[in-house]
């Protein structure tokens, strides 16, 4: 069992780790004017977040996200003594990890804010977040309950980079609140932010459910 002082500072680091791996990979990609593409961006979420899976996995179940957070909270894996210093956690390592992008790789891609694809209605937007969501909680769920930390990188990293590849240009695959609010907040454009909190928290509460239905027959 680790300390709530090492799960904190797990949860810091990771989501400092993964807003720049995620936020940055968009920002270098408009650094470069958009040359190195989608397959950059998505294979950079692989190896970042996995990086940062790995390496906390052991120490804070690498929640990295308030969604993961309250998912896990539902379904009884993490208590609520230590939900608010995983929230105030990963608040600060995703606003670190956004000054970080802007100062030392560039105020390119406003910051690899999210944005949703307007060229598509809003229930299909709305409904993809949603399910980009609801696939990551799936995988987090399986390995946190099976306790599968093995393959905790390659599995989280690789179905948030397949979501960002091919759902990303849909509704942007944010999968996290926090990945959102950081970027947008550093750059000041607020704009769908709410859409951003409201359909991956929808996401993460229909995976909690139904994994709670499903863990009691």
């Amino acid at each position: 069992m680790y300390s709530i002082k090492s799960k904190f500072f797990a949860e810091l680091v990771g989501t400092f780790g993964l807003v720049v791996a995620t936020t940055g990979s968009f920002v270098y990609d408009g650094r470069m004017d958009g040359s190195l593409g989608p397959v950059f961006i998505a294979v950079a979420h692989f190896i970042g977040i996995g990086i940062v899976v790995y390496a906390f996995a052991k120490v804070s179940m690498a929640h990295f996200n308030p969604v993961v957070t309250i998912c896990l909270l539902i379904s009884r894996f993490t208590p609520k003594k230590e939900v608010p210093f995983y929230l105030i956690a990963q608040l600060i390592g995703a606003i670190l990890g956004s000054l970080f992008v802007k100062y030392v790789i560039g105020d390119f891609a406003k910051l690899g804010r999210n944005f949703p694809n307007n060229d598509y209605s809003f229930p299909v937007i709305f409904g993809v977040e949603i399910i980009a969501t609801v696939f990551l909680l799936m995988v987090v769920l399986v390995i946190v309950g099976k306790k599968s930390l093995r393959i905790s990188g390659v599995a989280v990293g690789g179905i948030i980079a397949l979501d960002v590849f091919f759902l990303g240009p849909i509704s942007g695959a944010s999968m996290n609140p926090i990945r959102s609010f950081a970027p947008a907040i550093i750059s000041g454009v607020l704009d769908d932010l709410w859409f951003y909190w409201t359909a991956p928290l929808i996401g993460s509460l229909i995976v909690a459910f139904v994994y709670r239905k499903l863990a009691k027959n």
